[in-house]
């Protein structure tokens, strides 16, 4: 098997969404029998999505999908989060399959479809769909403050399986993709990799993930600043970052952004793990970013600098904190209404304005007086 990847290719491969049709779409809005700027957020919305499908108006959102990839991560064993280093992202990707996790009853609600992708998460597969666990990775992965993550070869091997499932659903036609994750200590290496790629230290991006007190954040912050030690040495080579401090659901959700932007995919970023691994991917790609939106600010530090360096705004700030693809999916519904709003046929008034109603002539007091 080839274990390189020519990261060079992407930042030729990935094109500027359609300016002519956001264009297009500003001034359709313009025709719109509404207050200048009226429909405030999603008059951009309406705009990018014109741009992202290359046409104006809009064609409506309708085979939406919620995407979670998964994966263990052996930073969790330090303590660092209040889930279950054991058996915490197993239990969460069963509470997806089986639609009980909130961002499946959600995608139920909004009509999108779910899919779970297990890169790496400490199981036995048997436990789970052959569909969910075809490109897993390995079980698990290194403890990123101490060694590596994966070997580069497997960080290839889970680079090049988020390629194939952007390809995937490219081609299953689906027009938007609500991007998550599932991992317990996800969030710790994402901190790693934001500070690594910001220049920052550790308790700059060191948040309270699953809601961990001070002594746990204090740990976790140790932890986050001896994994960045590991990881500057190797900051200018992408694929050795996410093998040295990253991990097979990083490296997947790196390889998707980009592939996904090669074939003009539109993805919402949901949580620090997206914008991290999102950030990962502009290094290699740096037109890249124009074909997602962030979903919502869950508070993590090292989101908001993620986002500042991308230059996305959330769309929402609702407090979610949880991941698992919950924020983008609470945007998918502003998105479908600039979809509609924007393809509408009705809403744009015919080109020939109404003649001007004359004035109704009011009865004189002598007249109505001489009624009684």
């Amino acid at each position: 098997m080839d274990t390189t990847v020519d990261l060079d290719t992407f930042s030729s491969a990935v094109e500027r969404p359609d300016e002519g049709a956001r264009r297009a779409a500003e001034e359709r809005w313009q025709q719109l029998v509404v207050p200048a700027g009226g429909l405030g957020r999603l008059q951009e919305l309406g705009a990018w999505l014109a741009s992202v499908q290359g046409e104006a108006p809009t064609r409506p959102l309708a085979a939406a999908k919620v995407l979670l990839f998964a994966g263990d991560h052996g930073v969790a064993s330090l303590g660092v989060s209040r889930l279950d280093p054991r058996t915490g992202t197993a239990d969460r990707v069963r509470a997806v399959l089986d639609g009980t996790a909130p961002v499946a009853v959600l995608a139920r609600r909004y009509g999108a479809g779910v899919r779970v992708v297990d890169m790496a998460v400490d199981a036995d597969p048997a436990e789970f769909p052959e569909d969910v666990v075809r490109h897993r990775v390995r079980r698990g992965s290194g403890r990123i403050d101490i060694e590596n993550a994966l070997t580069e070869a497997e960080a290839v091997q889970a680079f090049r399986a988020g390629v194939a499932v952007a390809d995937e659903e490219a081609d299953a036609g689906t027009d938007l993709v609500l991007l998550g994750d599932l991992g317990v200590g996800s969030t710790t290496v994402a901190a790693v990799l934001v500070g690594a790629l910001c220049g920052t230290d550790a308790a700059a991006v060191t948040g309270r993930g699953s809601g961990i007190d001070d002594r746990v954040w204090m740990v976790k912050c140790a932890t986050v600043r001896d994994a960045l030690r590991r990881a500057r040495p190797v900051l200018g080579d992408q694929i050795a970052l996410l093998a040295a401090t990253g991990g097979a659901d990083f490296a997947a959700l790196t390889g998707f952004l980009l592939q996904a932007s090669v074939r003009k995919l539109p993805v919402v970023l949901d949580g620090v793990v997206t914008a991290a691994c999102a950030l990962v991917a502009q290094r290699i790609a740096f037109r890249a970013p124009e074909w997602w939106r962030a979903g919502t600010a869950s508070g993590e530090p090292a989101q908001l600098k993620a986002y500042d360096r991308l230059t996305l705004t959330a769309l929402q700030e609702l407090g979610v904190t949880m991941g698992e693809g919950t924020g983008a999916v609470l945007a998918l519904p502003l998105l479908q209404a600039a979809s509609d709003t924007l393809a509408e046929p009705t809403a744009v008034p015919s080109a020939k304005p109404l003649a001007p109603r004359a004035p109704a002539k009011l009865p004189t007091a002598a007249e109505l007086l001489g009624r009684f």
